[in-house]
């Protein structure tokens, strides 16, 4: 069996989704223990336990210490995970694209399409939001032979959620292929961004968020391009802004927040616009969310992946010791330079 110490490291519900993940996939029996033990509010939450049904539902597999505030669960996957469509509801606002993340990778080890129907949040602080899934994830793990798309259905925010993405992936066709971008990425070639609102049309949110982001970038050199939307979708009002940035030798950072009370629609302007800035200023050819996010399938991928970061965050070095831990892939960081020896994973059959 594998055992995890979830207090290791940033000490994250991501050790509990990324854990189950791999050990889906290596169909091996897994147990977490000390689960979130840094956080305020340790043990399992409700994005958790909605994560690990829908994995034990791909795998037929059993669990135990499936309950709110558990600090233990086993895993014990019966078969290989299996395509087709499938829905989940996390029933909070709980974080969509954190489960979605967690899923894609079985899904490109499957014998045939997959579709998920994700409801609850899909803004919030401390998640990747869905635009930058979009618009930087799934476009860079494309280069590296993974097929997936992601579509927001409804947006959702805190406290209610109720938003809903589907993701959709097709099988991957032979292995994820290593990942080498540049360590000094080159000029940047476009900026865009998407500024959404719902129900706030009235205050001008989204031209608000946009106008403020798009007067810092400007006065360092940079035009942006805008898409407003004002969506009457949501169950309650929210707000979001995403900016992108796209470089001629084909590397995508991106920056976003999401709206919380008393948070103006100017100081997410320029958050947003800082956060990007320093990204870039940084010359990495990767953003502070990238880095981490890769980290899994450049473990699983076929040869060694390589690129830079702007700085080694806690959320990076927990993905590296995880997939060294449970994969036995080779890894590094160092001085903003990431580099991981894929283990050529395929399904064990």
């Amino acid at each position: 069996m594998i055992e995890i110490d979830g207090s290791q490291k940033s000490g994250s519900g991501t050790i509990v989704r990324s854990a189950l993940a791999l050990a889906a996939l290596l169909r091996e029996p897994l147990h977490v223990y000390n689960i979130r033990a840094k956080r305020p509010k340790p043990g399992l939450r409700a994005q958790h336990l909605t994560v690990a049904r829908a994995i034990a539902e791909l795998t037929d597999a059993s669990l135990q210490g499936l309950k709110l505030g558990s600090g233990d669960i086993w895993f014990r996957p019966a078969k290989v995970p299996s395509g087709g469509s499938y829905s989940w509801d996390i029933g909070s606002a709980g974080s969509t694209t954190m489960m979605a993340m967690t899923l894609i990778p079985l899904a490109c080890f499957v014998d045939r399409p997959c579709t998920f129907r994700l409801k609850g949040g899909l803004f919030q602080d401390f998640a990747p939001s869905a635009y930058h899934m979009q618009r930087v994830l799934l476009p860079t793990l494309a280069r590296m032979g993974v097929r997936a798309e992601l579509r927001i259905v409804r947006p959702g925010y805190v406290p209610r959620g109720a938003g809903i993405i589907e993701a959709s992936v097709k099988p991957l066709q032979g292995k994820i292929g290593a990942l080498s971008l540049p360590f000094h990425r080159g000029p940047i070639r476009r900026i865009s961004g998407v500024a959404l609102c719902s129900h706030l049309e009235e205050r001008q949110v989204s031209e608000r968020m946009a106008a403020r982001c798009t007067q810092v970038l400007e006065r360092h050199g940079y035009r942006v391009e805008f898409e407003r939307l004002h969506d009457a979708t949501a169950i309650q009002a929210g707000a979001a802004l995403a900016v992108f940035a796209e470089t001629a030798d084909g590397c995508l950072l991106g920056s976003d927040r999401a709206g919380a009370p008393r948070r103006t629609s100017e100081a997410i302007g320029e958050h947003v616009a800082r956060s990007l800035l320093q990204d870039l200023d940084s010359g990495a050819s990767v953003d502070r969310y990238l880095a981490d996010q890769l980290v899994l399938y450049a473990a699983l991928a076929d040869g060694l992946s390589s690129y830079s970061v702007p700085t080694v965050t806690e959320h990076l070095e927990t993905n590296l010791w995880l997939t060294e831990t449970i994969l036995g892939a080779k890894v590094q960081a160092r001085e903003r330079s990431v580099r991981i020896e894929g283990v050529s994973f395929s399904v064990p059959r």
